[in-house]
């Protein structure tokens, strides 16, 4: 009985190559771009796809897509966080004035300013 070269699963869709006498799924990781950068947001969604939800975390990888969501969640993430910093900033009164006048106080104030945003951006973004 001869082989076919090519065949698909009609569930997936995934296509398979034969190989000598075994068929391999017809799937890369070559065609996912290297360049976009991935930074803290992006890295802690990934640390926690793969330790929370490997399923989604194997699917993004296996189609090639994870280094895009991760940078996409990198940029979403930066931007929300700059919001808020700003945000929180302005409704709490820590401006240069403020930074000034007296720069321990401003210190104090815009380190809870950032851990409330990094805490907020986390929940919303991040941990999901």
């Amino acid at each position: 009985m001869e082989l076919k070269q090519h065949i698909t699963d009609e569930k997936t869709g995934i296509g398979y190559t034969l190989c000598e006498e075994y068929y391999l799924p017809d799937f890369s990781l070559d065609d996912e771009p290297k360049e976009e950068p991935i930074g803290v947001w992006g890295d802690r969604h990934k640390q926690f796809l793969k330790t929370h939800h490997q399923d989604i975390y194997n699917e993004f990888l296996v189609r090639g897509k994870l280094q895009t969501h991760l940078a996409q969640i990198d940029r979403d993430a930066q931007e929300m966080f700059d919001l808020l910093v700003r945000q929180l900033a302005e409704q709490e009164g820590v401006t240069e004035q403020l930074k000034a006048e007296n720069q321990m106080e401003w210190v104090h104030k815009m380190n809870s300013v950032r851990n409330r945003a990094t805490e907020i951006v986390n929940h919303e973004l991040i941990y999901v």
